[in-house]
This record gives C-alpha cells, sequence and structure tokens, in this order.
C-alpha cells in the first residue's frame, strides 16, 4: 500500500479484479498535441473481444482512431479528414489503413481495461517517442470480404468502404495463416508507373496519382512497468505496476485513381 505512493509511473494499474469472465472499459486521457494544444484521447479495451482501440482529434480536426485486434493480429487506422466544402469535397473523407499488429507493440487488452487515473485532469506527453513509420500502401481491401482478416473491419472502416488500404507483406503474413486471398487486389505502383506522380505535384484533379497522408497516435501505453515486492520471508516477486506512454507517427504513401481524393497533399 504505502509503498506504491512512491512509483513514477502516471497511471496505476488498478489491480482490483473486475467484474465478470471479460471485461469492458474506458478511459480518457488528456493528450497535450505538438502545437500545444491539449486533446482528450478515449482509450477502449475489450478482453473478451481482446482488442483494443484509441480514438482522439487531430490538430487539423481529423479525428483518428486505432483498433488493435490481438486475436487476429492486425491493427486498424482509420482518419476521418474534414473535407473543403468549397473545393467541391464532401464533408468528410474516410481513409482505412490495415497493417499487421506485431508482439509488445501495445500493452494487452485486460492490462489496458484495467487502467486507472490518479488525475485525471493531468495533461500527458508520451515518455518515449518512437519513430516515424513510412509505409507503402500497395493493396485495396474489399470491404464485403473483410470480415474474415478482422471483425473490427466492418465497423471502424464503414464510411471508408472504398478506400481500404494495406500492405502486400503483411498480405502474404495473413495468407499463411489462411486468410481468404480474394479480399485483396493489388494497386497500381510507383515504380512501375514513372508517369505517376505525387499527388502535391500533379496539376490535374482527375488524374491518379501517389498520394501520402500522415498520422500520429500522440500517446498509448505501449509497455507495462513491473514493480518487485518482498514478502515476510523475504522472497521477492514482481508486479504490474503502471505503464510506459510512447508516442508514434505513420505516413501512408497509397495509389489514387484522381487528385481530387487527396486534397491536402498540396499543403505539404
Amino acid at each position: 500500500g504505502a509503498r506504491r505512493g512512491r512509483l513514477p509511473a502516471l497511471l496505476w494499474l488498478a489491480l482490483a479484479p473486475l467484474p465478470g469472465p471479460a471485461a469492458r472499459a474506458e478511459l480518457r486521457v488528456r493528450v497535450r498535441l505538438p502545437g500545444g494544444q491539449v486533446t482528450e484521447e478515449s482509450l477502449q479495451a475489450d478482453s473478451g473481444a481482446d482488442c483494443v482501440s484509441l480514438e482522439l482529434r487531430a490538430a487539423d480536426g481529423a479525428l483518428v482512431t486505432l483498433t488493435a485486434d490481438f486475436r487476429q493480429e492486425v491493427k486498424i487506422f482509420r482518419a476521418l479528414i474534414l473535407g473543403e466544402l468549397e473545393r467541391g469535397q464532401s464533408q468528410f473523407q474516410a481513409l482505412c489503413f490495415v497493417t499487421r499488429l506485431h508482439r509488445n507493440e501495445i500493452i494487452p487488452s485486460e492490462s489496458m481495461a484495467k487502467l486507472r487515473q490518479k488525475n485525471p485532469r493531468t495533461v500527458r506527453q508520451a515518455e518515449e517517442v518512437r519513430g516515424l513509420e513510412h509505409l507503402s500502401m500497395d493493396v485495396a481491401v474489399n470491404f464485403s470480404k473483410a470480415a474474415q482478416l478482422s471483425s473490427h473491419i466492418h465497423n471502424v472502416c464503414a464510411e471508408a468502404r472504398e478506400a481500404i488500404y494495406t500492405r502486400e507483406e503483411d498480405v502474404k503474413f495473413w495468407l499463411e495463416k489462411g486468410v481468404d486471398g480474394s479480399m485483396f487486389e493489388v494497386l497500381p505502383q510507383g515504380s512501375a508507373l514513372p508517369e505517376l506522380q505525387r499527388c502535391g505535384l500533379c496539376a490535374e484533379r482527375w488524374k491518379p496519382c501517389m498520394c501520402s497522408y500522415s498520422l500520429s497516435i500522440e500517446w498509448y501505453p505501449c509497455m507495462l512497468k513491473y514493480c518487485k515486492s518482498r514478502d515476510t520471508a523475504g522472497r521477492v516477486s514482481s508486479y504490474k505496476c503502471g505503464i510506459r506512454s510512447c508516442q508514434k507517427g505513420y505516413t501512408f504513401h497509397y495509389y489514387v485513381p484522381q487528385k481530387q481524393l487527396c486534397l491536402w497533399d498540396e499543403e505539404t
């Protein structure tokens, strides 16, 4: 009891047992964005379905969601990007990027479900910045068949059904696990089509081009911290006593049939 108070962890993993065999929990955390603004991030965990999701509003107004499906080893990034109505765009544009989930990228769902905040008003910044990752999303995913890859794609990517992308190397991994290959379609490649320009350099709105979209998960529990305790007989044991938080940015590169689908690329 008393010793716990000295631990540097920002969030306690409450050791209280949770009701029922599978717990669903939500935590709201205040997070500082790179420009200094504060946003509220929602973390949800469902240990029964063995998945977690994080959602935050980026500085440009885009709503960014990361869903980690541990059972299927799939992570799904979704961005709802506010459209520019005066430029003939719809109210928002939805994108989904589906990649392989590796072990130890994010804490397990049952640990996420147990997170409690000591001080909910605290504005948090990640302890560790993990390097920016560039991902070449060279395969399109068929929405109507994607439930087999992860049941979460249906809910998360419903608005992005025409814009769900993945990578050939991840597809190979899933095919080896027995996922049906007919849901994947290889997209035209920039390397194979030298005339394909970056959308930012492409002058005509109706021409195909290579689009880039960047997003950042500003704060997420990436590792568990363990502390040691000694019992009366002097035996040492370790227990989960907190989390390490990380920030990670991603830039996705993918083919679009017309520049109109990638207007934000002009600004960068």
